[in-house]
């Protein structure tokens, strides 16, 4: 059976997904046509990195982010595997660090100020799945195709946690921040799509398992730490869903679903300095569209109505001062991530809006609803969004109806208490 999405109010509740216009794509580019499951991309706040088709593997492409547009093919490779690249992922707050992983099993942590190589990690025995960073950038966690998920400490190598994963077989696998959690997406015993919740320090066993459906692409999970939000992308799929995490049961509240008619063959994300805080943007996905040579930006966004910078959606982040030197970060130093306000980056529209005197109209509000406006949907996203609003509130108002009817059998229960009491004999 698969998993039944849970709803409950949340200021993210309306996130939706907004395209990039076509100029501010990358065109053009030659993206791999290799099948393994990965995202074959990278980004940070200036870089852009993506796995390519070439001649013999092993390679993958650095574009500038303000290059958009038609891509030439004159921007430098970087090779080193002796097979081809499958997953690359830079080190979160660690300058010019990035780690990459191939056919051949191994992991390459790379000093790009050097450009090349300065730690080759042979701990797996089969292919390697995927890779991720903590927020230090102290701890590499991987999947593998010999059913193990590791957590490892990528400047000896040395294996810190392993885990069996027979009955979830693991695909995918994200740290979820300040949490100590990982979160990973698998397979069930029954071939149901599935995602499991683990604690870092023990990986005995998940702390808990939840289907998702009976899809057969990968799930891709991505995890904003500002926000708590979970994003999953299926590969070969068009739709992203998002979901809000907590520390407590249930973990993991759906929110909403983004659609689009292509499908994707990976996604990077941007760093959550490099976003549009004046357009209230909490994400962004660059979107890998293979058969177009298409790289596509796609940004979440938090509908609101005020101008004003919104500080409740921007808590301090990690900024674009790097923690450490590559140097002293090889050297073993762990630092946590230099914090940063966005309200830096927030621009105020500079366009004078005239308005005419409004006119005073009689109003029903619900919940932040105005029930006499009566305006339909345009697009699917405002119908969603519309559904999953009147979803939220009909729950709201089955539980306030139950707990009302649980409190008058209470009181009923009560006086009958009292009539049998000796004392009224």
């Amino acid at each position: 059976m698969s998993w039944r999405p849970q709803y409950r109010s949340s200021k993210f509740r309306n996130v939706y997904g907004k395209v990039a216009n076509r100029e501010h794509c990358f065109d053009g580019i030659p993206i791999t046509k290799n099948v393994h499951d990965n995202h074959f991309c990278a980004v940070n706040a200036r870089f852009l990195a993506i796995v390519t088709e070439s001649a013999g593997g092993g390679s993958f492409l650095v574009i500038p982010l303000e290059q958009t547009g038609r891509i030439e093919p004159n921007y430098p490779k970087v090779c080193g595997h002796q097979g081809n690249v499958l997953d690359i992922k830079w080190n979160p707050f660690i300058d010019n660090i990035i780690a990459s992983c191939s056919e051949d099993t191994s992991v390459l942590i790379w000093n790009l100020d050097v450009g090349e190589p300065v730690k080759m990690i042979d701990c797996h025995l089969d292919v390697i799945l995927c890779m991720s960073f903590n927020t230090d950038g102290s701890l590499l966690t991987t999947t593998c195709k010999d059913k193990k998920l590791r957590v490892i400490e990528p400047r000896s190598g040395r294996v810190l946690q392993e885990a069996n994963c027979k009955n979830h077989r693991v695909n995918r696998v994200v740290f979820l921040g300040n949490m100590k959690w990982l979160l990973t997406t698998g397979v069930s015993r029954w071939n149901t799509r599935q995602i499991a919740l683990w604690d870092q320090e023990d990986l005995s066993m998940p702390l808990i398992e939840e289907e998702i459906d009976g899809l057969s692409g990968l799930l891709f999970p991505f995890y904003d730490a500002d926000t708590h939000m979970l994003y999953l992308a299926g590969k070969g799929d068009g739709n992203i869903r998002y979901y809000e995490i907590s520390s407590e049961k249930p973990f993991l509240s759906y929110l909403m679903e983004f659609r689009s008619p292509a499908p994707q063959k990976g996604l990077g994300v941007m760093p959550k300095h490099g976003l549009d805080v004046s357009a209230c943007e909490v994400f962004r996905f660059y979107k890998l569209v293979t058969l177009k040579g298409l790289i596509e930006p796609i940004s979440m966004i938090v509908p609101r109505r005020s101008d004003s910078y919104q500080e409740d959606i921007y808590p301090m982040t990690p900024g674009t001062e790097p923690a450490l030197t590559p140097d002293e970060w090889l050297g073993g130093i762990n630092r946590d991530p230099v914090l940063m306000s966005l309200k830096e980056g927030y621009k105020k529209s500079s366009k004078m809006v005239f308005k005419a005197p409004i006119k005073e109209k009689k109003s029903v509000v619900v919940n932040g609803i105005d029930l006499l406006e009566n305006v339909p949907p345009r697009t699917e996203n405002e119908l969603l969004r519309m559904f999953f609003r009147q979803q939220d509130e009909i729950r709201r108002l089955k539980e306030a109806l139950a707990q009302r009817d649980l409190r008058v059998r209470q009181l009923q229960l009560e006086l009958k208490n009292l009539r049998n009491s000796p004392k009224n004999c």
